[in-house]
């Protein structure tokens, strides 16, 4: 035997051998690394374009305006000034601000004005370049530009002030800062206009306690709510910032919640939305823990 010949052995039973990479299998399930304990994720508040209010990381709209936020303009929370948008102003004192391009009104627009005059898709707005314009969609009972009619398909451009009818619902054009802001608007109807300067307590036709709080109201339409721009200004969380409307008319008083976050009951009822409601002699108006009484002047 040639002892310098290379010479192939038996395979040894219990020897290990290398085989090929095993081919990955496309359904079979692998187990990759936990996340770190020690990571801390920032999510950052969104501010509201329209009221500023700043909410929760992660949802879709205002807690407080109840505006889509992916119909806002961007903006930086953190500094930068908020972009606010022109608005329509109905005749409870609501603003219902209108998206960047195209905004459709009706009973299930982008702006809803649950009424039996106004149409499905009753009418869209589009601002271009800073104006606004209003065209009829084809509805049932017409739109109003003051107190013309609009022929279906025509588009007119919108100054700020003028008063737009939906099939009868009516409403005012605004834009930030313009007339309507702060100030009560005059519309149809037996609605009295808010008077310039708020009436003492001495003078006024009733009063609204509770809270350890008394506030003067007037006849005709006094808002309530968080901030401080309304006829009764309430700092409690759970008050939304324009929250509602109590009137005073010569012989009954009448309260409306305008859409706030949270509600608003009359004794342990809750009330709907723009429900106009007869406060009777003795009723609470609940604001969560807050009891409210209206006291007229004997």
């Amino acid at each position: 035997m040639d002892s310098n010949r290379t010479q192939m052995l038996s395979a040894d039973p219990n020897r290990t051998v290398m085989g090929a990479a095993p081919v990955a299998d496309p359904n079979k399930t692998v187990m990759g690394n936990m996340p770190s304990l020690n990571l801390t994720q920032t999510i950052k508040p969104v501010q509201c374009p329209i009221c500023k209010t700043f909410n929760p990381g992660g949802v879709i709209f205002c807690v407080e305006c109840g505006l889509i936020f992916d119909r806002a303009l961007p903006d930086d929370a953190f500094g930068a000034p908020a972009v606010q948008l022109p608005f329509l102003l109905d005749s409870s004192g609501r603003e219902h601000p209108l998206r960047p391009g195209l905004t459709v009104i009706g009973r299930e627009g982008d702006i809803a004005f649950v009424d039996g005059k106004v149409s499905r898709r009753h009418a869209q707005m589009t601002l271009e370049d800073g104006v606004a314009y209003l065209e009829d969609l084809g509805s049932t009972n017409g739109t109003k530009v003051d107190d013309r009619k609009l022929f279906p398909g025509e588009r007119v451009a919108l100054e700020p002030g003028v008063k737009l009818s939906f099939g009868g619902f009516e409403a005012v054009y605004e834009v930030p800062g313009g007339v309507g802001g702060n100030k009560t608007q005059t519309f149809g109807g037996n609605r009295t206009a808010a008077i310039s300067t708020a009436p003492t307590v001495d003078d006024a036709p009733a009063k609204l306690v509770g809270n350890d709080q008394s506030w003067p109201l007037r006849l005709g339409e006094n808002t309530f709510g968080r901030k401080p721009e309304n006829d009764v200004s309430i700092t409690d969380p759970y008050v939304s910032g324009r929250h509602g409307l109590i009137e005073i008319t010569e012989d009954s008083v009448y309260v409306t919640d305008t859409g706030s976050t949270n509600g608003t009951k009359i004794n342990d009822i809750k009330l709907g939305v723009n429900m106009r409601t007869l406060l009777g002699p003795g009723d609470v108006i609940r604001l969560g823990s807050i009891e409210l009484r209206v006291e007229r002047r004997v």
